[in-house]
């Protein structure tokens, strides 16, 4: 498998869901990424990373708050946010960053 770095290096977008266990909102999260897998397909790479077992990746990318989903493409943040989003609006940012 390849390491985080190698995989955010990449062409492709991809989608980092930083959560943690205990976060109520990060529950919500798993159904709409699966709506968002299913709709883009090998179009984007979607990555979980538990906050409390990765904590130097949540520092690096400074998480301070979870659910905080970050778009990397190139190796590059390209977008970022924090709290629940709608599937269809995930869809839409993730596509402006196929096409890109």
């Amino acid at each position: 498998m390849a390491s985080f770095s190698d995989l955010i290096k990449g062409d492709t977008p991809v989608l980092v869901d930083f959560f943690a266990e205990w976060c109520g909102p990060c529950k919500m999260m798993p159904p709409i990424l699966q709506e968002v897998k299913q709709a883009l397909k090998k179009q984007v790479h979607i990555i979980k990373i538990d906050v409390d077992k990765n904590q130097a990746a949540a520092a690096r990318y400074r998480v301070s708050g979870v659910p905080t989903l970050i778009i990397f493409k190139g190796g590059q943040v390209v977008w970022r946010q924090s709290g629940v989003i709608p599937s269809n609006q995930l869809i839409e940012v993730i596509n402006s960053h196929i096409a890109s």
